[in-house]
């Protein structure tokens, strides 16, 4: 697999994890900020949180990191939470906004 071809999995794979109080994937509602493959198909994840207090924070950071990590040719996958930016609704995908009834 090649590292395009990884990093288009990736972002397959963060489209099926989904905050338990909203019915859109953490990909589509903006919250992932960057995802690095290296030369050794290590993966690190800049994401954030709809709010800081958000009390399914862990269960979904964990849920990002165990389905990384289960990517054929992956060998480790790094979730990192960071809040800066700060997540507004703007940063949502078209589908996304849609689908909470934003249009």
């Amino acid at each position: 697999m090649t590292k395009f071809e990884l990093e288009e999995r990736i972002v397959e794979v963060l489209k099926t994890v989904f905050d338990p109080e909203i019915p859109v994937n953490i990909y589509d509602l903006g919250l992932i900020y960057k995802v690095d493959v290296d030369d050794d198909f290590n993966v690190s994840v800049d994401m954030t949180l709809t709010a800081p207090n958000c009390p399914a924070a862990d269960f979904i950071m964990e849920d990002v990191r165990l389905k990384l990590e289960n990517i054929s040719g992956v060998k480790s996958a790094v979730v990192n939470l960071v809040f800066e930016p700060e997540w507004d609704k703007d940063m949502m995908s078209e589908e996304a906004k849609l689908e909470l009834g934003f249009m």
